[in-house]
């Protein structure tokens, strides 16, 4: 080892630092091969390969199987660690203990915690990760996030306001940005079940949940039709009164905690688009806000 070396490695401030060839998190990736052999071939890419430490998400619509699939691993996971516990975060109550056992899962080594919030599991799930040792056995499953509401969609609920979240997008975002280093670092393995769901229109497209603006929503450019999540500051679109230009992006995870509520609007052509409560319409040549918009009323379209 070098002097520099050995000075750059001492003076790091972090305890896991060290010599690439010599890193037990870079070079040692624990395999957990499956005996479904297309499993093993989805996970890691060839007929040996399996789950690895980090993140793993099943997504997919209702009833194709991804409790299963996924119960499948953790008990491969179990066998290979005699000694190792699963964090079953649970928001479906769908998978009775019976369906644990079909799988030879030891149910006395399944930690059930029962979860009703994005923001509870990202509490919870944090706290364990923070006292878990490189080397305890855990596997995590989440099953589901797919379903699972934000916060404020409870709170809005209990107050009785109709309005869809849009901060739940930011919550799992929040999430997976927060674990995942610990994953790799604790040498971790996560699955975590999702669901998806088809768009409205003429040629829909499987989308995965977790957020209130799905991608895809069409705005007219001079250019053509340009998905919304393309467009950047300085692009031209078509409005009512001439071509404007784009100012400033709004993306989710900017936004400050208190993100501003939001609304579905859905025109007597079946077209929906969802937006904040301030975002305005023009209704008899006035601009109203969608918070402010009430059924029978026509708003203009820009018709090219």
């Amino acid at each position: 080892m070098s002097d520099l070396m050995s000075k750059l490695k001492k003076n790091s401030r972090v305890k896991d630092t060290e010599i690439l060839t010599d890193s037990k998190i870079f070079t040692n990736k624990d395999m957990i091969t499956t005996d479904v052999p297309m499993l093993n071939v989805a996970l890691g890419g060839e007929l040996n390969g399996g789950l690895t430490p980090g993140l793993t998400v099943f997504a997919g619509p209702s009833k194709h199987y991804k409790t299963n699939m996924s119960l499948k691993i953790v008990s491969s996971y179990m066998k290979k660690y005699p000694e190792s516990i699963l964090l079953f975060y649970d928001s479906e109550f769908g998978s009775p203990e019976k369906y644990f056992e079909s799988f030879e899962i030891d149910t006395s080594r399944v930690l059930h915690t029962p979860i009703k919030h994005v923001e509870e599991l990202k509490f919870d799930l944090s706290n364990q990760l923070e006292e878990i040792s490189r080397g305890d056995k855990v596997i995590i499953l989440i099953d589901s996030i797919g379903n699972l509401a934000s916060k404020k969609e409870l709170e809005d609920a209990l107050n009785e306001k109709s309005v869809a979240d849009m901060s739940r997008a930011k919550a799992l975002k929040s999430l997976f940005r927060m674990t995942t280093p610990y994953l790799a670092l604790k040498d971790i393995p996560l699955i975590a079940i999702n669901h998806t769901y088809q768009e409205m229109g003429l040629y829909p497209k499987a989308v995965v949940s977790g957020g209130c603006v799905v991608e895809g929503t069409k705005i007219q450019t001079p250019q053509g039709v340009v998905e919304i999540q393309n467009i950047r500051p300085g692009d031209v679109i078509l409005t009512q009164y001439g071509d404007k230009e784009v100012k400033e992006v709004w993306n989710p995870d900017t936004l400050d905690e208190g993100t501003p509520e939001c609304y579905e609007i859905e025109f007597e052509d079946g077209y929906k688009v969802t937006c904040s409560e301030n975002h305005k319409f023009i209704v008899d040549g006035e601009w109203v806000m969608a918070k402010d918009l009430v059924i029978g009323m026509d708003c203009e379209s820009l018709n090219t």
